[in-house]
């Protein structure tokens, strides 16, 4: 008996010796070999930085087709490793390419593929992102609305249908400030891009930026966008923008600051700041981890452009005079030349960043996807500021108002599909023209206005004291083409606004409504509105021309006459 106790725990020690010791990196040719010892093993190829092989628990995961899983299209760079960290329980791989070097760390008892990425220049490789290429058959579940597989192009090549349904991989995009985890799953295995709340800090775009996930073709694509160059057009977005005047009048409180355009705005980020971000790529047996990774051991591993906990701060403090039915929607960012953050206040106002670098930051509150206010605050490493923030929207008391300005259509007739669809889906509803009569239920207003659909009209009823000279508010969130709205009341014209600021993409077609937001102001003369019924005609106003979804556009926030 005593023999028997002796070599089971004989046995016991021996395989926690081998356990551990399967832990290590083994190079073999060109190859990089990483064993976490958590059931995952991967490969980098030292010549040019791409993972040539993911197996967990056996199970070959990366697509062994001519394109592996890498940083833009490629690196070319060339890659080193060392076994560092706290008990030297973390495999270091650096691939170096030039202004660019990519990072790989495997950590002890740790299913996941940790990275970072830095930049001190613009990258020649185009965007900046890691696409994981997976073996479809491996783990053939991702998102169904950007599934492409036996498609058929009908728009670029990037949009298809499927079995009579729209896709495309703009399709699995979801907002930043929401995007924390997103994956693809197979028999015995999921495969998860787990992004920190200071992943996005010094990236494209800010809170409600929506960039891919996920495309599922004959390889099953998980992204993990950072930066695009300056010349990408495709998810347009704008970050800590406010209502842009149009006209001389603008009943908005506009904080600090004027809206900012660029193609694929980087908001107050400049284009390619020096940078670290950090992103995960975990192996489950198929469920979903929890996205609460601790990054503080990046701080031992001397990784270039990283900066530590210690080395940051917060801000604390009350959002306040956002209306109740928007306290779960107040988000307050942070921004600078070099960095942006954001985060959820409570319910009741109270909020906390996440760990911030050292700066000045504007600081901007939203309702919704609305800047209603905005002021500075200061951050230093390891100090924690108390600064409350408080709503400037300028209110109007309305004798109608269709929606709510909130920087969104949400509401609107197709708002609730075309995150996921393309306007000509056939689950869309019909498009128009539409006649919306003031008091009908807002969900038969169209959420957009195409030129080559044409106009919206609204019909709505006055009496002899709601007459005379008043304004009409038209609030957008984005435009195609220069798309912006000129109306007709009853039988006066209004005069034509400037073509818009806006970036250059396709943008509702590729399932987003965030563009710059911007209200237009019209000024109706004494004489045009009559008492009874009056007739509202919104056209859409450009130079250019196109097809159906395809024309000159602009998206609705909301309207309101005063």
């Amino acid at each position: 008996m005593r023999l028997h106790s002796f070599l089971v725990c004989l046995q016991a020690l021996l395989f926690a010796k081998v356990a551990y010791a399967a832990f290590g990196l083994t190079e073999s040719g060109n190859s990089l070999i990483a064993d976490t010892n958590a059931g995952l093993v991967f490969t980098v190829d030292k010549t040019n930085g791409d993972v040539t092989s993911m197996k967990f628990n056996g199970i070959e995961v990366q697509d062994q087709g001519g394109k592996k899983s890498h940083i833009g299209s490629g690196l070319g760079a060339q890659c080193s490793w060392v076994r560092t960290g706290n008990a030297n329980n973390y495999i270091k791989i650096t691939c170096n390419a030039g202004t660019l070097t990519q990072y790989y760390v495997a950590r002890y008892n740790d299913p996941a593929i940790h990275m970072a990425t830095y930049i001190s220049a613009e990258p020649d490789i185009g965007e900046l992102r890691f696409i994981a290429r997976l073996r479809r058959a491996a783990v053939p579940n991702g998102y169904t609305a950007s599934n492409i597989e036996g498609g058929t192009a009908i728009e670029g090549s990037d949009v298809y249908t499927v079995n009579g349904q729209t896709r495309s991989k703009f399709y699995s995009s979801r907002q930043f400030i929401d995007d924390q985890i997103h994956g693809v799953t197979g028999s015995g295995v999921g495969v998860w891009m787990i992004i920190p709340d200071t992943g996005y800090e010094s990236s494209s775009g800010g809170p409600f930026m929506r960039d891919i996930n996920n495309q599922g073709g004959t390889q099953q694509e998980l992204y993990y966008y950072m930066v695009c160059t300056i010349n990408d057009q495709r998810t347009p977005t704008s970050l800590f923008s406010t209502r842009t005047p149009v006209t001389p009048k603008q009943n908005f409180s506009k904080p600090n600051g004027s809206a900012r355009t660029l193609v694929r705005p980087l908001a107050t980020v400049s284009k390619y700041p020096t940078k670290h971000l950090s992103s995960a790529l975990f192996f489950t047996s198929g469920s979903q981890p929890s996205t609460d990774i601790n990054t503080v051991f990046w701080d031992g591993l001397g990784i270039t452009g990283f900066v530590s906990q210690t080395g940051r701060g917060r801000v604390i403090g009350t959002a306040s005079g956002v209306p109740s039915s928007y306290s779960n929607l107040q988000v307050i960012g942070f921004s600078n030349s070099a960095a942006q953050y954001w985060t959820r206040a409570a319910s009741n106002g109270r909020f906390t960043s996440p760990y911030m670098k050292p700066g000045t930051y504007t600081m901007t509150l939203y309702k919704a996807e609305l800047a209603v206010a905005s002021q500075s605050v200061s951050v230093s490493a390891g100090g924690t500021l108390t600064s409350n923030i408080a709503s400037k929207e300028d209110t109007q008391s309305a004798i109608w108002q269709i929606g709510e300005f909130d920087g969104t259509p949400r509401g609107f007739l197709n708002a609730d599909k075309i995150e996921t669809m393309h306007p000509s889906d056939s689950r869309m509803r019909s498009w128009g023209p539409v006649t919306f009569t003031v008091g009908n239920s807002i969900d038969s207003f169209p959420l957009a206005a195409f030129k080559a659909i044409g106009a919206v009209t609204i019909k709505f009823n006055l009496s002899s004291s709601q007459i005379g000279a008043r304004t009409l508010e038209i609030g957008t969130t984005l435009a195609f083409a220069g798309g912006r709205p000129q109306v007709k009341v009853n039988n006066w014209s209004g005069p034509n606004p400037a073509a818009p600021s806006q970036p250059n993409s396709r943008g509702i077609t590729r399932g987003t409504w965030r563009g710059n937001n911007i209200l237009y102001t019209v000024n109706i003369p004494s004489g045009t509105l009559v008492a009874g019924s009056n007739t509202l005609v919104i056209n859409v106003l450009s130079g250019s021309s196109g097809d159906n979804f395809l024309s000159p556009n602009f998206v609705f926030d909301a309207l309101r006459l005063y």
